[in-house]
C-alpha cells in the first residue's frame, strides 16, 4: 500500500476497478491485466474476465467500501461505477447515485492510503442534444470547452468532477487524482452485432447517422479506453493533480465527411464544424497525446464486422 505516488503505478502494482463488470471495466480490467497489474474487481456483477479478482460490494454502503478498500490495499483506485446511461432512472436518483458512489469510493481510497485515483466523467457534461437546442463554442471540443449539463446524469458528472477538484485541493499532496471523459463506449462484442448501450447495432448507427448525431458522432474503443487508463496510471505523477482528459477515437462514427455530416443534421454546429477537417472526431484527444502519449488506436474501419460489410466506395467516401 502507498500513500503517495512519486513515479506512477506502473505493472506489478495492485489496481482497484470498481465496475469492473460493466461495458467499460471489463475491457478496462483486462488490458490492465494484460498490461501485467494485479487487478480487483469490485462490483455488484461478475465479470466474465477469467483470472481476476472479484468482490461483490455495495460501493454506497460507506463504512463496507472503506473496510474492503483497507483489506484489499490497492496502489490504486480507478472508479467507473455509476448508472452509466441518462434516462435509465429518474434524474434525481441518477444524480444523487452518483455522487453518492464518488463520495464513498473517494473517502475510501483516502483512509486506505491510496496514492492515485483515477474517476470516470462524461463527455455529456458538455450539454449537446440538449432539448432546447445547443450550439458549440468551437470545434473540435476540448477540455476547455464551457459545459451546460442539462440532465440529472450530466449534471451528476460535473459534480463528481467538482468532488475530484475538491479532492486535489484538500488531499493533492498525498494522491494523485485524474478524470476521464470517455466517449460512446463500444465494447468488442459490439464490433461483431452485439447492441450498444443505445440499442442500435454499430452498423445500424453508421447506416442511420441521425442515431449518432445526437452525440456528434463520438465513440471509442473499450479496450482503447483500457489501455488510456493504463498511460494515466504510469504517468500521473508527472502530470498536473486533477487533470481532465477526452477519451476518444481519433475519427467520427459516420461515414460521410465530420462536418457535412454535423452541418447537415445538427445545423447548430455547423459554423464551427467547418474547421473539423475530414473524417476527424467532434472531440479532441490532444491533451491525451500531449500529457500521456495516449492515442487511440481503433477504429469502426478497422473492427467493424458485419454480415454485409460497408462498400469500400461507400466508405472511400467517409
Amino acid at each position: 500500500m502507498s500513500a503517495t505516488v512519486t513515479a506512477g503505478v506502473h505493472p506489478g502494482s495492485r489496481v482497484l476497478v470498481t465496475g469492473g463488470a460493466g461495458r467499460l471495466g471489463r475491457s478496462v480490467v483486462n488490458e490492465l491485466m494484460s498490461a501485467g497489474y494485479e487487478v480487483v474487481s469490485v462490483d455488484r456483477a461478475h465479470t466474465a474476465v477469467r483470472d481476476v479478482r472479484q468482490i461483490d460490494l455495495d460501493l454506497l454502503d460507506t463504512a463496507a467500501t472503506r473496510e474492503a478498500f483497507i483489506e484489499i490495499a490497492p496502489d490504486a483506485v480507478v472508479h467507473l461505477a455509476a448508472i452509466a446511461v441518462p434516462g435509465a432512472l429518474p434524474d434525481a436518483d441518477v444524480f444523487q447515485i452518483n455522487t453518492q458512489l464518488a463520495w464513498s469510493v473517494l473517502e475510501a481510497t483516502v483512509a486506505a492510503e491510496v496514492g492515485a485515483l483515477l474517476v470516470a466523467s462524461s463527455p455529456t457534461v458538455i450539454g449537446y442534444g440538449a432539448p432546447g437546442g445547443w450550439q458549440p463554442t468551437y470545434l473540435p471540443l476540448d477540455e476547455d470547452h464551457p459545459i451546460a449539463p442539462w440532465n440529472g446524469y450530466a449534471v451528476s458528472k460535473v459534480a463528481v468532477e467538482e468532488i475530484v477538484q475538491m479532492a486535489v485541493r484538500r488531499y493533492g499532496e498525498r494522491v494523485r487524482f485524474g478524470l476521464f471523459r470517455p466517449c460512446y463506449v463500444i465494447a468488442p462484442e459490439e464490433w461483431h452485432g452485439a447492441r450498444t448501450q443505445q440499442g442500435h447495432t454499430v452498423a445500424e448507427r453508421l447506416a442511420d447517422p441521425r442515431l449518432s448525431a445526437v452525440a456528434l458522432f463520438n465513440y471509442v474503443d473499450a479496450r482503447d479506453a483500457g489501455d488510456f487508463v493504463r498511460a494515466w496510471l504510469q504517468n500521473c505523477a508527472d502530470i498536473p493533480n486533477g487533470e481532465v482528459f477526452f477519451v476518444t477515437a481519433s475519427d467520427a462514427l459516420v461515414l460521410e465527411s465530420t462536418a457535412s455530416s454535423l452541418a447537415r443534421l445538427v445545423p447548430r454546429t455547423a459554423d464551427a464544424a467547418a474547421s473539423v477537417a475530414g473524417n476527424s472526431g467532434a472531440f479532441s484527444g490532444l491533451r491525451a497525446e500531449q500529457l500521456l502519449g495516449w492515442t487511440a488506436t481503433r477504429s469502426w474501419r478497422t473492427e467493424l464486422i458485419t454480415a454485409s460489410p460497408i462498400d469500400d466506395q461507400e466508405a472511400s467516401r467517409a
